[in-house]
């Protein structure tokens, strides 16, 4: 069920604050606020089940197209904890495809 919210009251310059937050994340008002929403429950859950924030946003991530470079980062690196070292490298595959042309 989703509830709607509303915050009354808000500063001139806190909402150009987050206006211009959400322009920085390419997100609307409306995503940035759930993001910064998001993110703060993900961090009481986190602490309240003693998990650092990263493996709490990699089992619950949340809205699609709503993480940070620094979460998926750290989402990423949960997952694949070592670097691969089998299968081409990314530079062979490029020169092969463009030789293909």
């Amino acid at each position: 069920m989703e509830v709607n919210l509303s915050i009354k009251g808000v500063p001139g310059e806190l909402a150009e604050r987050l206006r211009l937050r959400a322009a920085r994340n390419h997100r609307s008002l409306q995503g940035e606020l759930m993001q910064i929403i998001e993110h703060a429950a993900a961090q009481a859950d986190a602490q309240a089940t003693s998990l650092p924030l990263s493996a709490s946003r990699a089992i619950n991530p949340g809205r699609r197209g709503s993480k940070t470079i620094e979460q998926i980062a750290a989402e990423h690196q949960l997952r694949y904890p070592h670097p691969i070292s089998t299968g081409p490298l990314a530079v062979d595959i490029v020169r092969a495809d463009r030789d293909a042309r």
